[in-house]
């Protein structure tokens, strides 16, 4: 398994550019993420594959969605 921890960091616009996203595969097969606001306490969860699998089915369709407002 890599040894990598992805980092995504929130937008301006709706002024979360101070907050970050982290997710990577932990020791237990499962995919951790964590969620860093400024002020608050971390948050995480673990997904187990499966639920990994239809989170990212989901956001590629909530995606599409804006793509689609955005071209209409």
């Amino acid at each position: 398994m890599a040894n990598i921890k992805l980092s995504f960091l929130g937008t301006k616009e709706s002024e979360t550019d101070e907050h970050s996203l982290q997710c990577f595969a932990n020791t237990n097969k499962e995919i951790y993420i964590s969620i860093d606001v400024e002020d608050y306490p971390p948050s995480f969860i673990c997904l187990d594959v499966s639920t990994s699998i239809k989170l990212a089915k989901t956001l590629r369709t909530e995606i599409n969605k804006i793509k689609e407002v955005d071209n209409g």
